[in-house]
């Protein structure tokens, strides 16, 4: 199997990107190839881990040269036409052409998604791919689709959300059934706007037949109870949700810290706690769960967070590799194709 990383996108690039591929690569089976400058990567390899090639890190790590990137600020359909030779639309073609199995990235996500559309293509019957995102929830994991990716939906486009995450669920979790809900300001039917209101219809009307779980609205405080598992909105509502629980469990994880080593008191005190602490605060973090895959393209596509350190990219290149051994994309395209 072979990982395709784009080196160049994210925040912390390229040096995250290279440094949670070489703590991945001991973790994997698969082959891992940066996608970028290669001067640039090589010299970084060079500065961090004193090798002349990354091939003497691992056999298994590789680098294909692309001279171009396209930035954060980069207008995404632009950025994909002439942008040709940058490390993501070289990886979007590698994908394509069956170079690779699976293309990660942390660059510009209007960019990830149009190359995703355009150069991988939509799989048949499905109106717009989203972005899906696992959170931890109580005593388990939720699906946040769309998480970023879809910022002007129609109701056809949160049913189908709900259709490739109940897919999704039950091939690569074996989530037998999984609950639908419908991100919203209130649980009665007549709450929201008039997107949120005819999905709800729509859902209501069609789930039965299309083997949808759907259990109503859902208000963002009830998300985390660990009796739903999927939680379905579209792309911008979903996004800041999603930032929302990030920025919360940080400043959880931060409080905490403080409190416990407020004085000499409740530092003894957190001694006998911090097995406890540590199980809490691991299940919070968010880079444990890796990347988001844009379900509804033809091959895996993992967009990871814009401000992924090496761990986070340590995680999503791991779950990459469960993406591609699980087929995800393959019964996705076989679910719709029925």
């Amino acid at each position: 199997m072979i990982i395709l990383l784009d080196a160049m996108g994210g925040d912390n690039a390229p040096d995250a990107n290279i440094k949670g591929a070489v703590k991945a690569i001991e973790q994997i089976d698969s082959e891992v190839v940066l996608i970028g400058k290669e001067e640039i990567i090589r010299n970084r390899v060079k500065e961090i881990y004193g090798k002349e090639n990354i091939s003497d890190i691992s056999e298994r790590l590789k680098i294909y040269n692309a001279t171009e990137i396209i930035d954060m600020c980069d207008i995404p359909t632009q950025a994909i036409k002439h942008k040709k030779d940058s490390s993501m639309v070289v990886g979007f073609k590698m994908l394509k052409e069956g170079k690779g199995d699976v293309f990660i990235s942390a660059g510009n996500s209007g960019a990830l998604l149009t190359g995703a559309t355009l150069l991988v293509g939509r799989i048949k019957g499905i109106d717009r791919p989203a972005l899906a995102g696992i959170l931890p929830s109580y005593k388990g994991r939720l699906l946040l689709i769309d998480c970023g990716s879809n910022t002007n939906c129609k109701p056809i486009n949160l049913f189908q959300f709900a259709q490739m995450g109940t897919i999704y669920l039950k091939n690569t979790f074996q989530k037998e059934n999984p609950t639908v809900g419908l991100l919203n300001i209130g649980t009665e039917e007549t709450k929201g706007n008039e997107l949120i209101k005819e999905s709800y219809k729509l859902l209501i009307e069609k789930a039965k037949e299309y083997n949808i779980n759907f259990v109503g609205n859902v208000e963002g405080r009830d998300a985390f109870s660990g009796e739903l598992d999927i939680l379905v909105a579209d792309g911008f509502t979903g996004n800041v949700f999603l930032k929302t629980v990030e920025g919360l469990g940080k400043f959880v994880k931060r409080s905490l810290t403080e409190s416990l080593t407020h004085n000499l008191l409740s530092k003894l005190g957190a001694i006998t706690c911090m097995p406890a602490i540590k199980r809490f605060s691991k299940t919070m973090d968010y880079k444990e769960y890796g990347g988001a895959l844009f379900l509804g393209v033809k091959k895996p596509v993992i967009k990871a967070h814009g401000s992924s350190d090496e761990k986070l990219f340590e995680f999503t290149i791991k779950q990459a590799e469960m993406f591609v051994r699980n087929k995800a994309v393959d019964k996705m395209i076989e679910e719709f194709e029925k």
